[in-house]
This record gives C-alpha cells, structure tokens and sequence, in this order.
C-alpha cells in the first residue's frame, strides 16, 4: 500500500490503538504524530493501517468544545464576566492552534506562542512579562522510557526536565500558586515532579497519553470560574478526555470576575 505525508494511520504492532497522521517519510522508515493524543512515534512502513477515509480526525475536539459550552451555567442575562487570562506555550503548532480554537469558542482570552520544549526554560519570564497571564500551560510532548530507568529519574522522559525547569523558572517570576497558575506537562510526563515544581495542575499520575485539549480543558474550566472561590477538582478533571488518569492537580480558585449589571 502506498502511503503519503498526511494519510492517517494506525500501527498493527501495536494493536492499531492510537490513529496517527504521518509527518515524514524516510525510505521504509515513516514519522508520526497522534491525531488525539500528544505523541510523536516512528513506525516501519510494514507495520501501519491506513485508516478508513471517512474517518473525522477532529470529531473528538468538537464533542469536548460542545461538552465545555454545555457546561457553562452563566446567568448572562444581569450579569457580566472577566475570565481569566490564558497564555499558552505549546510545542506543537498543530496542537496549539486547537488549543486556541477551544478558548475562543469558549470566549476566553488566551495567547498562543510555538516554542520547543528546550526553549521553555529560557524564554519563559519575557513572555509572562509581556503578556502577565492569570493562567499559565506548557505542554509539547513528552514520553517515559522504561529502558532508561526509574519511574521517578527525570532522565527516563523526554522532555518532562525541560517541563519542571520551566514551571521553576515561572515560578521565580510569581511564587503564588493563586496569583499564577500553572498547568504543565504532555503524555507521560512526570506528574509528581511538576506538582513539586509548582505547578498547581501536570500530566500524567498514570503515565498514559493525553488528549491534545486537556490541557486546554483545565484553562478555561478555571479561566471560567468565579474568582476567590475553590474550584471543584475533581468534577473539573472529569472533564479532560482521560480524566484523572492523564491529568491531576491541587485544589485551586477560579479566576473570572462578574460584575453586575451588564
């Protein structure tokens, strides 16, 4: 079968589980990207699916925005609202501007900025100073690699360093986990080590991909809630894609005013 950058595809090896698009080609040799989940994979060219052409890539982003704008209970008829602020430092630019266009159907302000994940660390306090965000997310990929050692070592994660340096880095910039807060990490990242950071939410307790809108999910689900008063936090990590699973967090306060009247 004939395969070309773009064409969506499942791995046999691997039980045809996760739909990826492919990014590259190099002879036999074929590059991946997760459709749903933030992951990137390689993949012999033998050992993929091509999935059905009447596949929907983006079914699953619709019916998490659809769920997020039925779940708001706004009483916009005397009221009015100042959610919270959301910059958003991905990765992946694919995975971003799905990122932004969650935010705005939920009618949240959020900035998008493209860095790689080795970038984060260094460019983190410039952008927080420039755009002084209420919420802040980091995400790109990640992975953990059994073969090079412990749950717990860093070392044995892409990029799960690179993630903790940066929360600590922003974290130098606003020590209050009220006064910023901060959502960080990609599928498998070390949950623990960015909760000890400072994040106030990570991925991942189980180490299991995430969707590419989590994230995003528990931006806006604080961006949207009343300022000064607790969130619900587990109701609110029911709503990622792999709810406690893939995503975790500290008991945190909303961040959007309402004033009265309109």
């Amino acid at each position: 079968m004939n395969f070309k950058v773009g064409d969506l595809v499942t791995r046999k090896s691997h039980g045809n589980d996760i739909v990826f698009q492919i990014i590259n080609i190099d002879y036999n040799n074929v590059f991946l990207k997760g459709v749903e989940v933030r992951l990137l994979a390689d993949s012999l060219i033998d050992d993929l699916t091509k999935v059905v052409d009447d596949l929907d890539p983006y079914r699953c982003d619709r019916e998490l925005t659809a769920k997020a704008i039925s779940d708001l209970n706004l009483d916009r008829s005397e009221y009015f609202y100042l959610p919270g602020k959301i910059l958003h430092i991905d990765a992946d630019s694919n995975y971003l501007e799905r990122c932004i266009k969650f935010y705005s159907d939920l009618k949240v302000e959020a900035y998008g900025i493209n860095l790689d994940e080795s970038e984060m660390e260094s460019n983190i306090i410039e952008k927080l100073k420039d755009y002084k965000p209420d919420i802040l997310v980091i995400t790109g990929h990640d992975a953990y690699f059994k073969n090079k050692g412990s749950i717990n070592d860093l070392n044995s994660y892409q990029n799960s360093k690179n993630f903790v340096n940066t929360v600590k880095k922003a974290r130098e910039y606003e020590n209050s986990q009220e006064k910023l807060i901060i959502i960080a990490g990609a599928c498998q990242s070390n949950y623990e080590e960015l909760i000890k950071a400072g994040a106030n939410f990570a991925s991942s307790p189980k180490r299991i991909n995430i969707h590419a809108l989590d994230p995003a999910i528990i931006a806006s689900s604080i961006s949207l809630s009343e300022k000064n008063k607790s969130i619900d936090l587990i109701n609110m990590l029911e709503k990622t894609k792999y709810k406690t699973d893939g995503m975790g967090g500290i008991i945190t306060n909303g961040t959007m005013y309402v004033g009265f009247p309109r």
